[in-house]
């Protein structure tokens, strides 16, 4: 395994990031159907532990706070604290009724605390924002974070899907402060999609902020030939949201990703991820692997250095699109 510092700190993470959406504890009971109980997701954990990653991605609403009662189970109980890096978000709906979601301040620290007893930890090393809230002052989120990162019940902040203007402003607004920075930016980046590379990632590389991309191998289309389905794309009720039409260019770009990988002779999955990590300043791609071999594949794509012809031979066929994924 390789790692790497996120962003401009010293810590370090590896270069794959667990995405632990997929593992909760009602499996198929709960709101995916391709999610998998506490049982089935051990082999994950235990992948992942024996590959050497170290950084395991989850939020206080997945799966109504089960993915980080599992994640504690699986990994923070079984393994010395100080080897994991844990993250957690806060933002989206935890209960019904008037400061249930949302970045106040009071819904900040509540929800750390909740985030922190499910993990059964006394800290997460990074408590990243989920979304921008409009309905919220952002010095009273920034504040807030402030706070529970002097408490100690965060070590770094980081951001998730926003508008480059938006970072760049609470940015400002945390150094004029004095206040903690945000560190890592986990945001929506895969060859299908590309608008990050416009702003959002120049913005990241000045400010020192790390990426951490979510979908990195666009809910699984750039796995796979194109019109192959699995269990996730079938049931995942957000996938036609972000990837809905069958443009050309997507379907040119799928193709040149297989097309590539036969040509290498590797996987279409580990061309996509070599693709996300030759672009400054990603860090670890956030995958939310289906099966426990996707992660040696990914492993193994480490080693995988494309050509800059061949960066060039995957990205021509894009085309501008619409602003998805921050909602």
């Amino acid at each position: 395994m390789d790692y790497m510092k996120l962003g401009r700190t010293g810590l370090e993470v590896s270069r794959i990031c667990l995405g632990c959406m997929s593992y909760t504890v009602n499996g198929p009971d709960a709101k995916h159907g391709w999610l998998f109980d506490e049982e089935g997701s051990k082999p994950f954990y235990a992948r992942a532990l024996d590959l050497g990653i170290n950084f395991f991605d989850t939020a206080n609403a997945y799966s109504a706070g089960q993915s980080e009662e599992v994640l504690g189970r699986q990994v923070i109980a079984q393994v010395p604290r100080d080897e994991v890096v844990i993250l957690s978000k806060v933002f989206n709906r935890m209960r019904p009724g008037p400061n249930g979601a949302g970045l106040s301040r009071k819904a900040i620290l509540d929800q750390i605390d909740g985030t922190l007893r499910r993990l059964g930890t006394d800290h997460v090393d990074v408590y990243m924002i989920h979304r921008w809230d409009y309905a919220t002052p952002v010095e009273e989120t920034l504040e807030a974070l402030h706070d529970v990162v002097k408490a100690g019940k965060a070590r770094y902040l980081g951001a998730s899907s926003m508008f480059a203007w938006q970072l760049a402003k609470a940015v400002g607004i945390q150094k004029a402060n004095g206040w903690a920075p945000f560190v890592a930016m986990q945001n929506h980046l895969n060859l299908l999609y590309r608008e990050e590379e416009r702003e959002m990632l120049p913005f990241c590389r000045d400010a020192g902020i790390g990426v951490i991309p979510w979908s990195p191998l666009a809910r699984g289309r750039l796995a796979r030939p194109w019109g192959e389905a699995s269990v996730r794309s079938a049931q995942d009720g957000y996938t036609p949201a972000l990837y809905a039409a069958e443009v050309p260019e997507e379907l040119a770009i799928a193709g040149r990703v297989v097309e590539l990988a036969a040509r290498r002779g590797v996987k279409p999955a580990q061309i996509a991820m070599a693709w996300l990590w030759q672009k400054e300043p990603v860090v670890a791609p956030v995958m939310g692997a289906t099966k426990p071999e996707q992660l040696d594949d990914a492993a193994a794509a480490l080693s995988l250095s494309l050509s800059s012809e061949e960066v060039a031979y995957l990205e021509e066929p894009y085309r501008p699109r619409a602003v998805i994924g921050f909602s």
